[in-house]
C-alpha cells in the first residue's frame, strides 16, 4: 500500500510513503480536499535524520489502528522542514505560542483554511509521563472541531491577534546602538553557566551565535569576561561527548548540563556555525586547541557531509543499526580491542566500566588522557582513525538530503574564513553553486509554491 507520497523526492517524505496513513504532501490537492470534506488538517513536520520522528513513525504512523483514526477524521499532510523551511517557521511559531516549546516531530492541527488551533511535538502511543496518548489527542481534536467549532475559532482568532501584536512590536526604526548591545551582553552574562560553559541547564544546545556575539562585544568594548565566556564555552563543548572526539563534528545537543551525553544526530548548520565561531576565536586568541577543533570540524564537513557534486548534505541520522547513537558509543570490549594496553587508563579515567556504553569525552586542560601525560589523546584518535573507527561512509548514517540552501550560500561564507581550505573542495563547491544558480534561473515563476496564504 502507498499513499500520496510515493512520487516525492524528499527522503523524509519517502520514509513515510508506505505508511497506512493516507499522507499527502503540502499542496493544492490536500488543501482542497480538507475544504471539500470539512476536515481539520493534521500537519506533521520533521526531517530525515530526526530520531524522535522515527520513533513516532514506528509507534503511531505504522500502526494500522492509529492510521485508521487519522484517515477517518483528518487530512494528514507530511512536510520535510529541510524542503519547506518557510512552513516549518510559520507553524513552529504557532506551536511555541500555544505550548511554550517546540521541536520535531512537530504535530499541528489546522482548520481547512490552514489556521492552527492546537499543536505539540512528539506524542506517545499510550499515556506516559503525564503526556496523553496520540490516539486520545486525535479523538479529542476531532470532537472539538465537530462539536465545539466556536472554541476552535476563538483559538485561531487569539493566535492571529498574538502574531499581529508581535509583528507590530518587532517593527522598529530604532538604531542597534551601544545600550542595546550592553543589554544583550548583560542578559547572556546572567545566564552563563560558569561551572560548565554555555547557558542555562539541560538540555543544552550549542550557542554558537551567542558566543560569536560575545566575542565581537569583547573586540568592541574590551570586556574580558565576554571573551572568557566564549572561550570557556567553546572548550567545554569541544571536550564533551557532544563533540565527536574521534571523527570530529558536533552533535545536535546535550541531554545534560555537562555537554556529556549527546543526542547523536549531526546537523550541517550547527557545525557551520560552530566552525565559524572557532575561526573567529582562533583569530582573537591564537589558541591551539581552538584551531585543532575547528580544523577537525571542517575536515569532518568535507569528508562526511559533502556530496560528490560539491553540495552539502544537511544532516547525519542519529540512528544506526536500529538504535540511537550505536555508531558513536563505546563499551569496554570495543575500547580494549582498539587501544590494547592503553585501554586500561582510558576506562579508569572515564569510569567506563561503571557506565557501560558511552560517548567519548575529554575533560582535561592539556589534551592528555591520564595523569602526567600517560596517554596522548591525539595518538588515541590516530589509532581510532587508522582502524576506521571514525569513518561514517558505508555505515548508512547519511540523512541523504542534499540541501541547496545550506549547500552553497551559507556554508561558502564559513569556508571562506579558513585560509587552509582545500582548493579542490572549493572548486567542487563553486561548480555546484553554478548548477544551483542555473536551476534557479530556469525555474518557472511560482514553481513549487502554493497559492494558499500560510501566514494567516
Amino acid at each position: 500500500m502507498s499513499n500520496h507520497l510515493a512520487n516525492e523526492t524528499s527522503p523524509y517524505l519517502l520514509q513515510h510513503a508506505a505508511n497506512p496513513v493516507d499522507w499527502y504532501p503540502w499542496g493544492a490537492e490536500a488543501l482542497a480536499r480538507a475544504v471539500a470534506d470539512d476536515k481539520p488538517i493534521l500537519l506533521s513536520i520533521g526531517y530525515a535524520a530526526c530520531h524522535w520522528c522515527h520513533v513516532m513513525e514506528h509507534e503511531s504512523f505504522e500502526n494500522a489502528a492509529t492510521a485508521a483514526v487519522m484517515n477517518e477524521h483528518f487530512i494528514s499532510i507530511k512536510v520535510d522542514r529541510e524542503e519547506r523551511p518557510d512552513l516549518d517557521a510559520i507553524y513552529m511559531q504557532a506551536v511555541q505560542a500555544m505550548t511554550g516549546h517546540g521541536g520535531w516531530p512537530m504535530t499541528v492541527f489546522l482548520t481547512p483554511g490552514c489556521e492552527p488551533f492546537y499543536g505539540g511535538t512528539y506524542f506517545p502511543p499510550v499515556e506516559r509521563h503525564g503526556m496523553p496518548s496520540f490516539t486520545r489527542v486525535l479523538l479529542a481534536i476531532s470532537d472539538s472541531y465537530r462539536n465545539r467549532r466556536d472554541s476552535v475559532n476563538k483559538t485561531t482568532r487569539q493566535l492571529r491577534e498574538y502574531f499581529d501584536s508581535g509583528s507590530r512590536l518587532g517593527s522598529t526604526d530604532g538604531v542597534l546602538d551601544r545600550p542595546v548591545l550592553v543589554d544583550a551582553y548583560r542578559a547572556l552574562a546572567a545566564q552563563y553557566d560558569a561551572a560548565r560553559g554555555g547557558f542555562g541547564g539541560a538540555p543544552k544546545f550549542p550557542p554558537s551565535m551567542s558566543l560569536d556575539f560575545l566575542l565581537r562585544y569583547w573586540a568592541r568594548t574590551g570586556t574580558e569576561f565576554a571573551l572568557d565566556i566564549a572561550v570557556r564555552s567553546f572548550r567545554a563543548m569541544s571536550r564533551g561527548g557532544i563533540y565527536d572526539q574521534v571523527g570530529g563534528g558536533l552533535h545536535r545537543y546535550s541531554v545534560d548540563e555537562r555537554w556529556l551525553v549527546p543526542h547523536f544526530e549531526k546537523m550541517l548548520y550547527d557545525n557551520a556555525l560552530f566552525a565559524r565561531l572557532g575561526v573567529h576565536l582562533w583569530q582573537a586568541t591564537g589558541d591551539d586547541e581552538v584551531q585543532r577543533v575547528t580544523r577537525e570540524t571542517l575536515a569532518w564537513l568535507a569528508r562526511e557531509l559533502t556530496s560528490p557534486d560539491g553540495g552539502f548534505y544537511s544532516s547525519l541520522d542519529a540512528d544506526s543499526e536500529g538504535h540511537e547513537g550505536t555508531f558513536y558509543v563505546w563499551n569496554d570490549d570495543a575500547l580494549t580491542a582498539l587501544l590494547g594496553h592503553d585501554a586500561e587508563v582510558v576506562l579508569r579515567l572515564r569510569g567506563q566500566a561503571r557506565r557501560g556504553a558511552a560517548a567519548l569525552d575529554v575533560d582535561d586542560d592539556q589534551g592528555q588522557l591520564g595523569h602526567d601525560g600517560e596517554i596522548d589523546r591525539f595518538a588515541l584518535e590516530g589509532d581510532a582513525r587508522a582502524a576506521g573507527a571514525g569513518d561514517a561512509e558505508g555505515a548508512g548514517r547519511l540523512g541523504a538530503v542534499e540541501d541547496v540552501r545550506y549547500g552553497g550560500f551559507r556554508q561558502a561564507a564559513v569556508l571562506g574564513d579558513v585560509a587552509h581550505a582545500d582548493r579542490g573542495f572549493a572548486a567542487r563547491l563553486a561548480v555546484f553553486l553554478g548548477h544551483v544558480q542555473n536551476l534557479a534561473q530556469d525555474r518557472p515563476p511560482g514553481h513549487g509554491e502554493s497559492h494558499t496564504d500560510t501566514s494567516r
